[in-house]
């Protein structure tokens, strides 16, 4: 495996760097501290136009769509630059991602020209709705209902643990239309469509992100299924795999224990159990980062990616806990308004292991999938 960037990598990883250091304002980090503050939102909306226009949103998208048909490297270049800075793009991650990709293989000539295009202007936000009350990561486990009536479609439910729903305008929607595992199916809806009520969930760790969708009988045409019926858990299987490592959370990681070191440095604290503690994150992050690049080399190469995605997300998620757990032993004191990188950092890793498919079911995944154990007879 050849593990130096090319010329044209390092150039465009200078591009973004350059476009960073630009567009990001003085009390940036200061703003990071609230990764999903109202403030920080209306910084994302004003950003995220600025790099659609520099070409930097969704380089990695066909030219037909805004692109510029480049690899999958590139957008991993630019997503570990955009982590490595606090993600100042806010919750388009979804967006450049995973649901306009999705919506690009699966979605109607219609649904593509509607929402496609501002998503690569930076100009829209969505949320996805999947987790419920009593069905988290078990999506077979969704009581949300799509009733047929006539060519029209009436969603009743609720969903829960939901990003960026306040601010949202579309929603990536699972709901049941039929019994069975083969019975969910997708719908794009407006959130401004009647019927649908948005509650913020209050946040222990910060200004949250997180809120309960209800809908009570949400109206939506047959047009607004993604898909055929039934088809949810092929197209969601094929976003997550997305999701999952489209998010490099380790480079963030990475970046912040080296700013604890430096810190416990300059106090003369480095010494002993710290050296050994930071070792083992940095190990950590570095096998997340590899576990990663291995599965974008799959991605370029035309490889199908099946549960490693899980495997290098879990991966991902211990390198985050392990950074985290160092800093609240070491750095204690930048959690309390020292250092508010590493405070966000901090409150980022809290809900690390619950965001895009909790831990536990990822750990599942790879034990059933990639490693062929065998189930426990009930």
């Amino acid at each position: 495996m050849e593990f130096d960037w090319t010329p044209e990598q390092l150039s465009f990883r200078a591009t973004v760097r350059s476009f960073l250091a630009e567009h990001l304002p003085p009390n940036w980090e200061t703003v990071a501290h609230g990764p999903a503050s109202e403030v920080q939102s209306e910084f994302a909306d004003v950003f995220c136009r600025k790099l659609a226009e520099a070409g930097l949103l969704v380089p990695h998208w066909p030219a037909r769509w805004g692109g510029r048909d480049a690899d999958a490297w590139t957008a991993f270049i630019l997503a570990e630059e955009m982590w490595m800075a606090g993600e100042p793009r806010g919750g388009q991650y979804m967006n450049v991602n995973w649901i306009g990709p999705t919506l690009m293989r699966f979605g109607s000539e219609e649904q593509q020209q509607r929402y496609i295009p501002p998503m690569a202007g930076g100009a829209t936000i969505w949320c996805q709705g999947f987790s419920e009350p009593e069905a988290g990561s078990d999506l077979a486990s969704l009581r949300t209902r799509a009733d047929r009536h006539g060519s029209n479609y009436r969603i009743n439910g609720q969903k829960i643990w939901t990003s960026y729903a306040g601010y949202a305008d579309t929603c990536f929607l699972l709901a049941r239309t039929s019994p069975g595992k083969n019975g969910i199916s997708i719908f794009l809806i407006p959130m401004e469509t009647p019927g649908i009520t948005v509650r913020q969930i209050p946040s222990v760790i910060g200004e949250g992100d997180i809120h309960e969708v209800f809908f009570d009988e949400v109206e939506v045409p047959g047009t607004a299924m993604l898909g055929a019926e039934g088809q949810a858990w092929e197209i969601t299987r094929t976003a997550l795999s997305l999701e999952r490592v489209g998010i490099p959370r380790f480079a963030l990681a990475s970046l912040m224990l080296h700013r604890a070191v430096d810190r416990l440095k300059k106090a003369g604290r480095y010494g002993g159990g710290a050296i050994e503690q930071s070792a083992r994150a940095h190990a950590a992050c570095e096998s997340a980062r590899l576990y990663s690049y291995n599965i974008i080399d799959q991605r370029v190469r035309g490889i199908a990616t099946g549960p490693e995605a899980s495997a290098a997300r879990v991966a991902t998620v211990s390198a985050e806990r392990l950074v985290g757990e160092f800093v609240v032993e070491h750095c204690p004191e930048a959690l309390a308004g020292g250092e508010p990188m590493l405070q966000a950092h901090h409150q980022r890793a809290i809900v690390a292991g619950i965001a895009s498919g909790a831990a536990e079911i990822q750990l599942n995944l790879i034990a059933t999938e990639l490693l062929k154990l065998p189930r426990e007879p009930r």
